[in-house]
């Protein structure tokens, strides 16, 4: 958990990075890597417009392996 401001918390509500990223630009790789994680970890589906955003904001993004343990 991060702390954020109220007005911060209520932006980004129950949207994916496809309508959301954190507006501290030099955080979103972390972001991006954080949601991912998540995603693999609890096995979610990802959407087309999901998965659009997800290659194309990392694009520029320090490549890096994403260590997840799965959920039982």
């Amino acid at each position: 958990m991060i702390a954020v401001t109220a007005a911060t918390n209520r932006s980004k509500a129950d949207k994916d990075p496809a309508e959301w990223l954190p507006p501290y630009e030099p955080y979103h790789c972390q972001y991006l890597a954080d949601w991912i994680a998540t995603k693999l970890r609890w096995q979610l589906a990802v959407d087309q417009a999901e998965l659009n955003t997800l290659t194309q904001a990392t694009g520029p993004c320090p490549d890096q392996p994403i260590k997840v343990t799965l959920a039982r």
